[in-house]
């Protein structure tokens, strides 16, 4: 059994999936950290997949990656942007993951010749996964279970976290059940069977859960508590509801007027104290105010995957942050690249333009066209990953005269690669050193020289043509140590600056990046006078 120095809430769901569970976890964790405790957060997930590397943003949203290059789906990034802290790739841990982790012990010999099954080695590979996290300078660990109670794929990890409230003592776990409570259109009633019956499945598997937090698009009338509570056999004051909301920022506080994390630490014998909220307070009066406001800023983001808004959750955050820390109202259009390629007219209208990053041909020829139609008409423009990409090529065919400029991403034979491989040819991704140019709008926006972002990318702005470029008007203002270009403005525009890291991943939701604030702050202000059309 383990020495315990960290206490441990658990986190399942039941009933449907897409309850915005992982935001829920993240303002638990967010809440508890606001009482002046130390936290950490990890999330299981039972697809095999052994990271995000190869998951389609259709399927889990957008891939978030970490300082330390890990990759995990967008609920790493909500609580990254909900605590406020940098976790690492110990944060999201796959079946593809603990699975390759038992077969290689036994291929090394590690079972002594025992025959290796789901109970007790997956089962204690999971906790021995956990148990990391087990540390003295961690107060509490939150620990989110993907998928919903009932699904064959997380039944191991379920029946890991039973065992786990046994090794650590009941003052030392806490089990939380997140589910959805229905109402039936015609009479407004709410139906708790489904909840009843979703905590019944867990107690058959041997957890009780402690707290329930129930979804619902209403609040709950007082019957429907006083059911879960009797049925599901949990006290009255553990039943926390949790109304659906456009305003993120009211999300925790609205479970914290219901003592939720003053409940889960009395649980965990913990000392409840008076929260710093003050912050998200403001905040949610920001969003709140944003609501009401008719005159909002018009931003489009020109992307590959725009059928799904979260395959940018990281980008929306960071302009709704932007705008929330600036006093604006904020509608944010997804505009598919395709479309794009063939009626750019259609960004006519937008006070700014993101072409956001991706992989693929698909789509990248419309995303070019963005970039034209934002140069041409001095449309502030923030290009990132292969929306860059996409403005290097496309400078390069209309204003550098290389008409057949491409990426060698999409043709290795091309005679002006102006993006190429990266060296070594394998995927950049993690926190890196970015040495900012002096005298460029890029240090003006960092406010100083080098600075660490964090990178997801194949291939690199090709050095060779960085005196071309200049030579016609566009400046690379940021550099690797070793001397690649990473980013890049035209300085005659309003704002048109390109990065191939992602600086969205950067951005929380009490602060965001200097990016943001920038492409917002020049979004917000008309233009004066008659463009320049140097570069048209």
């Amino acid at each position: 059994m383990p020495r315990t120095m960290s206490k441990f809430i658990f986190v399942t769901g039941g009933v449907v999936s897409g309850l915005g569970k992982g935001i829920t976890a993240a303002s638990l964790a967010m809440l508890i950290k606001a009482q002046g405790y130390s936290v950490d957060i990890i999330k299981f997930d039972p697809y095999f997949n052994v990271d995000s590397l190869y998951l389609s943003p259709y399927q889990h949203g957008e891939v978030f990656v970490t300082d330390d290059g890990g990759e995990g789906d967008l609920v790493i990034g909500h609580y990254e942007r909900f605590l406020d802290q940098d976790l690492s790739e110990n944060s999201n841990i796959t079946s593809g993951k603990i699975y390759s982790a038992v077969i290689s012990r036994e291929r090394e010999g590690g079972y002594d010749g025992e025959s290796v099954q789901v109970v007790p080695h997956i089962t204690d590979e999971i906790k021995r996964t956990l148990y990391r996290l087990n540390k003295p300078e961690t107060d509490v660990v939150v620990c989110e279970i993907g998928g919903v109670v009932g699904d064959i794929e997380n039944h191991p990890y379920l029946e890991a976290i039973r065992q786990c409230r046994g090794e650590l003592g009941r003052g030392n776990a806490v089990y939380v059940h997140i589910t959805y409570v229905p109402i039936i259109e015609m009479s407004g009633e709410h139906k708790t069977k489904p909840t009843q019956n979703s905590v019944k499945e867990l107690q058959n598997i041997g957890i009780q859960p402690d707290i329930i937090v129930c979804r619902s698009d209403l609040p709950l009338d007082d019957s429907s508590k006083k059911k879960l509570s009797m049925f599901c056999n949990v006290e009255r004051n553990c039943i926390i509801e949790s109304v659906t909301t456009d305003n993120l920022y009211s999300v925790p506080l609205t479970l914290n007027e219901q003592q939720f994390s003053d409940i889960a630490l009395k649980k965990l014998r913990l000392e409840v104290k008076q929260p710093d909220l003050s912050a998200w307070i403001d905040m949610n009066a920001r969003a709140e105010k944003a609501a009401k406001d008719d005159k909002r800023l018009k931003i489009a983001i020109v992307g590959k995957y725009t059928e799904r808004a979260t395959a940018y959750r990281s980008i929306t955050d960071a302009v709704n942050t932007a705008c929330l820390l600036k006093n604006k109202s904020v509608d944010i259009t997804l505009l598919p690249s395709e479309a794009i390629e063939t009626a750019p007219e259609d960004l006519k209208g937008y006070d700014g333009i993101i072409v956001a990053p991706g992989f693929g041909l698909r789509g990248f020829e419309g995303k070019v066209a963005a970039c034209k139609y934002a140069r041409e008409n001095d449309v502030p423009c923030l290009m990132i990953g292969l929306g860059a990409q996409a403005g290097v090529v496309e400078f390069s065919r209309n204003v550098c005269t290389m008409s057949s400029a491409q990426s060698q991403e999409f043709d290795e034979e091309t005679p002006y690669p102006v993006v190429a491989y990266s060296e070594p040819r394998m995927l950049k991704k993690g926190a890196f050193p970015t040495m900012i140019t002096a005298g460029t709008q890029l240090s003006k926006i960092y406010g100083y020289g080098t600075v660490k972002e964090r990178h997801r990318h194949r291939f690199d702005f090709n050095e060779t043509y960085e005196p071309m470029l200049l030579k016609n008007g566009m400046v690379f203002s940021a550099h690797s140590p070793t001397g690649t270009p990473e980013a890049f403005e035209i300085p005659t525009k309003r704002f048109y600056i390109g990065t191939i890291f992602n600086p969205e991943y950067r951005s929380r939701l009490l602060t965001t990046h200097p990016l943001f604030s920038e492409f917002i702050k020049v979004a917000s202000t008309k233009k004066h006078g008659a463009a320049n059309d140097k570069n048209k």
